[in-house]
């Protein structure tokens, strides 16, 4: 504290009194004059050039090897040693472009663990599936059998290894003793969703701020199950496919056509101009959900929200047509997941009853 309590007493230099704010000759100007304060701020504080501190934390950086911040990420498969413990925010130059800049966020997918899910990565066959770990004391059963025949028949590598090593590396509550490693999922362009495929219209899903992994995956499930064409989710504000939504999917995200979008307002208005319905589903519209009637049989998305929030102002008012779900009982709503189920699958039962007459 001594330092601040010198470098603060040196204020008084270029004299920034708020009880003067015009324009004067002890304002902002003389702080790098020759007379008066640098040689004061020198003395206790040359190491700042009499600037505030950027960020003490940086200057600290060795400090966060004490709390054993860096070792809190190494056991983790594929997470590198991040070098920002180490380089701290001084050696690069903010302004210095590329190293700086985020990277961009994909649908993820590259950890897949639980038995089923596994499989089913498998089984699609989409992209590449690098390794397996499977636990040495588990027991055999249908699944595993499957698991082991088909690597073996797509020259995947199996490693059985203790089941200490599964849990240290799982990212799910219950990996069930076995994790994949493969290649992220593919993600489909956006414009690729909305026209008709072997004589089917676009049926879609949106989500809006969904940020539960269990929740997306039990979705996706359902999705898969009602037949929907393609998932729509936001680049940003959005959980993407970790290991806990590809167990709890059971596997439908290696079935189902999934794309970013950088926005879902735009990527409405681009829906409406390719003739595609939206709907949005909102626990204060006039409407229910049983009423979308023949709207169903034409392209449609369904668009959800998150529980509490539901669909953002922007978003609803970009939608065609707003619904709900009837509530009867003492709660005000359903999960995510539930309420896409009955969504979906009204779609469905409109297009059956439909296409039956």
């Amino acid at each position: 504290m001594a330092p601040r309590e010198r470098s603060s007493s040196s204020g008084s230099r270029g004299k920034p009194s708020f009880s003067k704010p015009g324009p004067s000759k002890g304002g902002f100007s003389k702080p790098g004059s020759a007379k008066g304060g640098p040689a004061k701020v020198g003395k206790g504080a040359s190491n700042r050039s009499g600037k505030p501190p950027r960020g003490p934390a940086v200057g600290k950086s060795g400090g966060s090897s004490k709390s054993g911040a860096p070792r809190s990420g190494a056991p983790r498969p594929g997470g590198s040693r991040s070098g920002g413990q180490r380089s701290g925010g001084q050696r690069f130059d903010p302004r210095g472009g590329e190293r700086q800049r985020q990277p961009e966020k994909t649908l993820g997918g590259e950890q897949v663990e639980g038995r089923q899910a596994v499989r089913e990565l498998l089984i699609a066959g989409r992209r590449k599936t690098r390794e397996i770990w499977i636990a040495n004391d588990i027991d055999a059963n249908e699944i595993i059998d499957d698991i082991r025949e088909l690597a073996e028949d797509m020259r995947v590598s199996i490693l059985d290894v203790p089941r200490k090593n599964i849990e240290n590396t799982a990212r799910s509550e219950a990996p069930q003793g076995i994790i994949a490693f493969a290649a992220p999922l593919p993600e489909v362009d956006f414009e690729e969703l909305l026209v008709a495929r072997d004589g089917v219209q676009p049926f879609l899903v949106a989500l809006d701020g969904v940020t539960d992994p269990g929740n997306l995956g039990a979705l996706l499930r359902c999705c898969d199950g009602a037949g929907v064409t393609g998932v729509i989710l936001p680049k940003h504000r959005s959980v993407h496919v970790t290991p806990t939504t590809a167990k709890a999917s059971a596997g439908a995200v290696e079935h189902l056509n999934i794309a970013l979008v950088p926005g879902l307002p735009a990527a409405i208005a681009q829906m409406k101009n390719a003739k595609v319905w939206v709907v949005g589903l909102d626990d204060d519209a006039d409407r229910t959900l049983f009423e979308i009637g023949s709207v169903a049989n034409d392209p449609i998305c369904i668009v959800l929200g998150a529980e509490g929030k539901g669909i953002a102002r922007l978003v609803r008012e970009r939608c065609d047509m707003v619904v709900s779900i009837p509530m009867n009982g003492q709660l005000s709503s359903l999960n995510v997941s539930a309420a896409g189920a009955l969504a979906t699958y009204e779609v469905v039962r409109a297009r059956q009853g439909l296409s039956s007459q």
